[in-house]
């Protein structure tokens, strides 16, 4: 039977690469994104992709009744949709706090609502990535705080299903990048850019297809046993 894994944020630099990591594992994958155009560019054999708001609880809900009426179930979830807004406190507006927790947190926390109970009675270790970030605890690193805060959340969720789905072989893990080559380094100054880069210690940022590989190695049967952990991927930058 083939397995099927939802891709929340499809259509970035982030998504596409875990997409095309899957789909090479051989997994059907459908792929959710606000950017129409570019789910429609990666149209192909085992994707479907469905334009859907994840700051919008109810469009979570109608696009993941549309994947059960569609598949019928799940067997993996990779929360991956996320962005980093840069204003500095204490002048961040409360909008742009609202908007940062709904995208990189709220979002998660709905899909993961709606996928854990298309999970039951699907054979074998059924699997929920969430991609955090190290700016979530390294403090080192410049990160607006509520960016920090939004994946710190998610890592919490992510510890939370863990433990109360293990008996039902639902695992669930964290990967949390540092500095990886993605269209949000539009978002940073040149300045801030070359410092952070400067600082990986092999002397340039990670490849989206580095992080997807984790992706895939834990939604295959290899990571059946890991469940409830925040893996940091930063070449080793942070060790104390």
């Amino acid at each position: 039977m083939t397995r099927l894994a939802v891709v929340t944020g499809a259509a970035g630099g982030m998504g596409r690469a875990i997409c095309a990591r899957l789909l090479a594992d051989g997994l059907q994958v459908v792929g959710l994104d606000i950017d129409a155009d570019g789910l429609a560019s990666m149209a192909g054999a085992g994707f479907t992709g469905h334009v859907t708001d994840l700051t919008d609880a109810e469009a979570i809900s109608a696009v993941f009744a549309q994947i059960a009426a569609d598949h019928g179930s799940v067997d993996a979830l990779v929360n991956n949709a996320g962005t980093c807004f840069m204003s500095d406190f204490p002048n961040i507006p409360a909008q742009e706090l609202d908007r940062q927790m709904s995208i990189n947190f709220s979002g998660a926390f709905h899909c993961c609502q709606a996928a854990i109970p298309l999970m039951a009675g699907r054979a074998g270790v059924r699997k929920i990535v969430n991609i955090s970030s190290n700016g979530a605890y390294n403090f080192d690193v410049f990160d607006p705080p509520h960016y920090r805060a939004s994946k710190a959340a998610l890592d919490t969720l992510t510890k939370d299903l863990a433990r109360r789905y293990a008996r039902e072989k639902i695992a669930v893990n964290s990967l949390a990048p540092a500095m990886t080559e993605t269209p949000l380094f539009n978002v940073l100054t040149e300045d801030v850019l070359a410092r952070a880069i400067s600082a990986m210690p092999h002397g340039h940022a990670m490849q989206p297809s580095e992080i997807a590989a984790w992706v895939g190695f834990l939604i295959s049967s290899a990571g059946d046993i890991c469940s409830g952990n925040v893996i940091i991927l930063n070449q080793g930058r942070d060790v104390r």
